[in-house]
C-alpha cells in the first residue's frame, strides 16, 4: 500500500458518507491524519469507526460561515495545519423550474457555493505551502438536465471557483482543482423523498445514459481526489477532472 500521505493532514468536509467517507478512508489508508466534518452525529460516529479511532470528527453545518470557522479552529487545535483539503460538503435537491422556492434556492447555493468558498477562505491560515485543495462539483455543471437548474448552477460556480481560487492562491504555493463525478452509488437519490420503486427506475435510466452502463463507485472518485491531492499532480492547477464513465464526452 502506498503511503503518499504519511504524516500529512487531510480534511474532508461531508466526510461522513458517500464520496466523502470513501475519500477519508483512502487518505487514512495512505498514512494521513484525517479530519472529517458533517451535520449528523450518528453518521459521523459510524464514519469514525470505519476510518479509525484517531480521526477527528467535527459536527458542523458548512453552509454557515461561523460553523466553518469553528471547525477550522478544531482542526488547528488538533493538527495545526492542513496539507490536503477536499471540499465535498454539498446537497443535491431537484425540482421543476416552476416549483423552485426562494428557500430551496438559498439552501442549495448556501451549501454548495457559499460553503465551498468560505471553507477555502477559512482554511487559508492552516494550509501549508504545497497544499492541495480539491473541490467537488458535478457533471451537472455541463449538462442541462430537467429539474436541476439550481443544483447545476451551483456546481458550475464550483468549477469556476477552481480557476479563480487557483489564481488567488498560486503565490502561496497552494494548488486548487475540481473533480466532477457522474452518477455515483451514494445515498443522494434515496434522500430525494421518492418511493423506492421510482428511485430504482431513476437509477436504471441514469445508468443507461452512461456509456459504461453503470454507476461509478465512491472509491473511484476517491482515487481521483487523492491523485489531485498528491505530488503526482504537482503540474495540475485550476483544472477539472471529470469522472463519469464517459457520460458527457461520448
Amino acid at each position: 500500500m502506498s503511503e503518499r500521505f504519511k504524516n500529512k493532514v487531510a480534511v474532508v468536509t461531508g466526510g461522513n458518507s458517500g464520496i466523502g467517507l470513501a475519500t477519508a478512508k483512502a487518505f487514512a489508508r495512505e498514512g494521513a491524519k484525517v479530519a472529517i466534518a458533517g451535520r449528523s452525529d450518528a453518521t459521523l460516529k459510524a464514519a469514525q469507526k470505519e476510518i479509525g479511532a484517531d480521526v477527528l470528527a467535527i459536527k458542523a453545518d458548512f453552509s454557515r460561515v461561523a460553523e466553518i470557522g469553528g471547525a477550522m479552529d478544531r482542526i488547528k487545535e488538533r493538527f495545526g495545519r492542513i496539507d490536503a483539503l477536499f471540499v465535498n460538503a454539498g446537497i443535491g435537491k431537484f425540482a421543476p423550474l416552476e416549483q423552485v422556492t426562494e428557500a430551496f434556492f438559498d439552501e442549495t447555493i448556501a451549501t454548495n457555493l457559499k460553503g465551498a468558498f468560505f471553507t477555502v477562505q477559512k482554511a487559508i491560515p492552516l494550509l501549508t505551502r504545497g497544499a492541495a485543495i480539491v473541490l467537488n462539483a458535478s457533471i451537472s455543471a455541463h449538462m442541462g438536465m430537467p429539474g436541476s437548474s439550481v443544483y447545476g448552477a451551483s456546481k458550475a460556480a464550483v468549477v469556476s471557483l477552481a480557476k479563480t481560487l487557483s489564481a488567488d492562491l498560486l503565490a502561496r504555493g497552494i494548488r486548487v482543482n475540481v473533480v466532477s463525478p457522474g452518477p455515483i452509488t451514494t445515498p443522494i437519490l434515496d434522500r430525494m423523498g421518492l418511493p423506492e420503486q421510482e428511485v430504482r427506475k431513476l437509477r436504471e435510466r441514469m445508468a443507461e445514459q452512461v456509456p459504461l452502463k453503470r454507476f461509478g463507485e465512491p472509491d473511484e472518485i476517491a482515487s481521483a481526489v487523492l491523485y489531485l491531492s498528491s505530488p503526482e499532480s504537482a503540474y495540475v492547477v485550476g483544472t477539472e477532472l471529470v469522472v463519469d464513465g464517459g457520460m458527457i464526452q461520448l
